[in-house]
């Protein structure tokens, strides 16, 4: 099964192409993907849709994960920005007929250390192990779009085998 992860954002989404099944997870591809500060925020979001179409052609996933919003109550601006990038993720996956997953910071971080409280370099550490890479993930936006993949892989996996 193909898990594509996207970790939202306005200004830099994060993507991971996984590959699950058998006894080990396999990353064919990460990276991210970048928005031009300087143009409208429309512009922006059709740059996001542009670049997860590309996505969605070039890795033909199973599903998409992708995390939830977070909104702290300081910050709710930040918050209706992520939505507006969220939506078109969403809308792209629709448009392709391919399922989504959403899975909050807590458990994605649960499911790879066991702590919902994990750090971003406990995670990058945890997601260079499981996936036996030379380094540790980075940007973090790279690392949190793997670890929706691979929670959404930890997922469908518990379901198969119940």
């Amino acid at each position: 099964m193909r898990i594509l992860g996207i970790d939202p954002g306005l200004q830099v989404c994060g993507y991971a192409c996984l590959e699950t099944g058998g006894d080990k997870d396999a990353l064919i591809e990460a990276g991210v993907f970048q928005t031009d500060n300087d143009l409208a925020i429309e512009a922006r979001l059709n740059q996001i849709a542009e670049d997860i179409k590309s996505l969605l052609e070039k890795f033909r996933p199973d599903v998409v994960a992708v995390e939830e919003l977070y909104s702290h109550y300081a910050h709710p601006k930040t918050a209706i920005l992520m939505g507006h990038a969220r939506g078109v993720i969403l809308q792209r996956c629709a448009e392709a007929a391919i399922e989504v997953r959403s899975f909050s910071a807590t458990r994605i971080k649960k499911s790879l250390t066991g702590n919902g409280r994990a750090s971003k370099e406990q995670m990058q550490r945890t997601i260079q192990t499981i996936l036996s890479l030379p380094d540790v993930p980075e940007p973090s936006d790279v690392a949190d779009a793997i670890a929706a993949a691979l929670c959404c892989g930890n997922s469908i996996n518990s379901i198969a085998a119940v």
